[in-house]
């Protein structure tokens, strides 16, 4: 059993958050999705594109100050929580935040996940975000097994 890897071009923001929602109904408690790239790559968007989705009606806020934000029915149509390790200091931290016990009934989607050290979430479905020269995003991807068959993106 193999990881599925690729990449597709973003064009701009609404594209992003299209690919957010084409995500979303994929989701099922117990999934995590890491979201990696530069400040500025397009990573909270593509949350906001999922959580919008799944039925959120304000727009998401970025949760690097309150570093989870969880995310419940009746507000969303799955429990989710929006993670962004970008301020913790050491891999260490990550146990304190109770990820792993939300996992049993959220999904998760997880900003900045090389802040929790190499091999956390090795089930996770990996997207990692960069600008390109022309403003549009390059979206690369590893898929274990578990997406596999789940993940196909346009």
């Amino acid at each position: 059993m193999s990881v599925e890897r690729g990449s597709l071009r973003l064009s701009d923001a609404a594209a992003t958050l299209a690919l957010g929602a084409e995500l979303a109904p994929l989701l099922r408690a117990g999934d995590v999705v890491t979201l990696s790239g530069g400040l500025g790559a397009g990573k909270t968007s593509l949350a906001r594109g999922v959580l919008a989705a799944l039925g959120l009606a304000e727009e998401a806020p970025s949760p690097t100050f309150a570093i989870v934000q969880p995310y419940a029915p009746p507000d969303v149509t799955l429990p989710l929580l929006h993670v962004d390790l970008y301020r913790l200091d050491e891999p260490g931290e990550v146990e304190e935040l109770g990820l792993d016990e939300a996992r049993l009934d959220s999904a998760l989607l997880i900003e900045w996940p090389e802040r929790a050290g190499p091999g956390r979430w090795a089930d996770a479905l990996a997207l990692t975000l960069a600008v390109e020269p022309d403003g549009a995003r390059r979206l690369t991807w590893a898929a274990p097994p578990a997406w596999g068959a789940r993940w196909r993106p346009r």
